[in-house]
């Protein structure tokens, strides 16, 4: 199976070919695949080199003149780095754009803190507008990457892993999907966390939501979950900074009796390299990490 981020790669390029409207800004990382679409698009695939608040500015740039640009680096880079450039250049200007990121949280370990973002949806959520997409296939990342590029003139990220699921689900970029129902409480499975997550709660009398859309978070969804559950325990599972959704999920049930747990990335950091399956059990979101968790929220 190919990767989010080759995936990327192949479909970006073919969008180029068939809209040309698109725009790709790099700053070198992700450089080689894009390299035929280059020879082929010079003037809409650029390549500023590691300068990532250009690589913004730039798509910025390009938005205002009625592109669709398509910014890629890694999410520390795209993100947190260039963060007054995606706060001015697409906030404050009016425009739009699609942010595609990769090493996710902490794909890649050995490249150490600077690497790793698991504060990236976080710090998008203070900003108004945000369309937020966290595939956990690449089957998914290319459907909700043909959906941003294709959308008008609105802000988008789609948040790339290694980490995926080993089986692609219909994804429309609109709520979350019923992947599996219960009576004990609701557990919301965000991109890549899916397997882990059904894993964990093998056995249990719990409902099970699927989410690669997190912004707007699909709170009617919720709602209707945890109404046919009869039980308003909710748990969310998020491959990035833990919590980061539990405001949306507490306001999405303010009306009633309800608990929220969110799981997710903890803020302190992890610094031995180790793997990524090993950075997974630190966090507790490995199946077994999980079902601790989960069943010790939800008295099991």
């Amino acid at each position: 199976m190919d990767t989010m981020r080759e995936r990327f790669a192949a479909v970006g390029s073919r969008l180029l070919d068939e809209d040309p409207r698109l725009a790709v800004v790099l700053a070198d990382i992700g450089a080689d695949g894009f390299a035929d679409a280059a020879r082929r698009h010079p003037e809409r695939v650029l390549n500023v080199g590691i300068r990532e608040q250009l690589l913004v500015g730039v798509g910025g740039g390009l938005a205002l003149t009625g592109m669709r640009p398509i910014m890629h680096t890694f999410a520390s880079f795209l993100v947190e780095r260039p963060f007054e450039q995606v706060k001015l250049d697409f906030g404050h200007q009016g425009t739009g754009g699609v942010l595609v990121s990769a090493g996710g949280s902490y794909d890649w370990p050995s490249g150490g803190f600077t690497h790793m973002a698991p504060g990236d949806v976080a710090l998008l959520d203070t900003l108004d507008g945000w369309t937020v997409h966290v595939p956990g296939h690449p089957d998914e990342a290319e459907a909700l990457l043909r959906k941003a590029a294709a959308a008008g003139d609105d802000k988008v990220y789609v948040r790339l892993s290694v980490q995926a699921n080993e089986a692609p689900r219909a994804v429309d970029g609109a709520g979350f999907g019923t992947v599996r129902r219960g009576g004990g409480g609701v557990v919301v499975a965000v991109g890549p966390m899916l397997d882990h997550v059904l894993a964990a709660t093998e056995g249990w009398d719990v409902t099970v939501l699927y989410a690669t859309t997190v912004r707007p978070f699909d709170g009617r969804a919720l709602r209707a979950a945890a109404d046919a559950a009869g039980c308003a325990d909710v748990v969310l599972v998020e491959p990035y900074l833990a919590g980061t959704s539990t405001g949306h999920a507490n306001d999405a049930l303010a009306d009633r009796p309800h608990r929220v747990l969110g799981l997710g990335v903890g803020r302190g950091e992890l610094r031995r390299y180790g793997q990524l399956d090993e950075h997974l059990a630190a966090h507790g979101l490995d199946p077994r990490g999980l079902r601790d968790r989960i069943g010790g929220f939800l008295d099991r």
